[in-house]
């Protein structure tokens, strides 16, 4: 153990040397140097988003019997399944930053109104970066929902410092937490990294999500870039075939620096191969500018990916905030 670490205390694993939090063994290196920041910085192509994208926000459904997903924004989606209302990585601030007034700022408002969500029975939150773990809206889901709370070993240390009375259960990957008498959630591993600053790098654990209720199984992958791919191969030799896997298809360029962290159009397609999912949805792209692509080109590539490996686009969509998704 180590005190150096601010969020978790325990034990030394394959993934943790009592410090730091590190990626499964063989995979490729996340993290960056200084050097290499100002590199990208000083090559970064000038590829203006949109400053505002129309959107209708929707009332869902209180309860679903069936399958139906709805796009929030970014990586935050409203799962519905077997009367089940889940969360994952909410973020309704119009900042994906430590501070109100900078930041990468939302193109695009939720596709759901905070006071239009249905009760939400718990949340899935992947890792501490600040496009995934925000606490203000964590604090309202609080006050509104009192949601069950599911997260990746050290997370729950910054929750409770903020939001005391949050009801938090905290694992590490391959761990399982029920959240109903049918329904069940598996942390799982990602290639990404976690920091809220200069000084906490890798000190929380990041992860994915399998989601098993009523009969199906759902991945939500978080932020992972496709490495080896042998934790998609893994988690399909684990889990069996995913009836929908939620993956991220944007915030990927430059290749050089984002590669091992974030997935491309390329990889999400072969990681839904690899999983043997019947469908799949695009996250991650078209909400918060965080790197160099022009707003619209993953779905672009997604579309172009689908149709050079002739695959059906009705297989893999990338959704947009508001837009609904129903697999019953």
């Amino acid at each position: 153990m180590s005190s150096r670490n601010r969020y978790y205390s325990g034990p030394a694993s394959p993934h943790f040397d009592g410090h730091r939090f590190m990626n499964p063994a063989g995979e490729p290196e996340t993290d960056r140097s200084l050097r290499d920041i100002l590199r990208w910085y000083r090559t970064a192509p000038k590829n203006p988003w949109p400053s505002a994208v129309p959107v209708s926000p929707i009332v869902p459904a209180e309860r679903v019997e069936g399958l139906c997903i709805t796009m929030v924004g970014h990586a935050t989606l409203l799962i519905q399944t077997g009367r089940l209302n889940i969360l994952t990585d909410p973020v309704w601030s119009d900042r994906a930053s430590p501070i109100a007034f900078a930041g990468p700022r939302r193109v695009n408002p939720p596709g759901i109104r905070m006071a239009d969500l249905p009760p939400i029975d718990a949340i899935l939150l992947s890792h501490n970066h600040y496009d995934h773990l925000d606490l203000s809206t964590l604090k309202d889901l609080q006050a509104r929902h009192r949601p069950q709370i599911i997260t990746p070993l050290g997370n729950d240390s910054i929750i409770r410092h903020h939001i005391p009375d949050a009801r938090v259960d905290t694992g590490d990957w391959f761990d399982r937490f029920d959240i109903a008498p049918a329904a069940e959630v598996h942390i799982v591993p990602a290639l990404h990294w976690s920091s809220r600053g200069a000084r906490d790098r890798r000190m929380a654990l990041w992860g994915g999500f399998m989601l098993r209720a009523s009969g199906r199984t759902i991945y939500f992958a978080g932020d992972t870039g496709y490495g080896t791919g042998a934790i998609f191969r893994d988690l399909r030799a684990r889990f069996g075939p995913v009836d929908v896997a939620i993956l991220p298809i944007g915030a990927y360029a430059p290749r050089w620096f984002m590669a091992a962290q974030h997935a491309d159009p390329d990889d999400a397609i072969q990681i839904m191969l690899d999983l043997e999912a019947r469908a799949a949805i695009g996250m991650h792209w078209g909400t918060f500018k965080l790197t160099d692509e022009p707003w619209d080109e993953p779905a672009q590539r997604l579309t172009a990916g689908l149709c050079a490996r002739n695959i059906d686009a009705a297989r893999f969509i990338s959704m947009q905030p508001a837009e609904q998704a129903d697999f019953t």
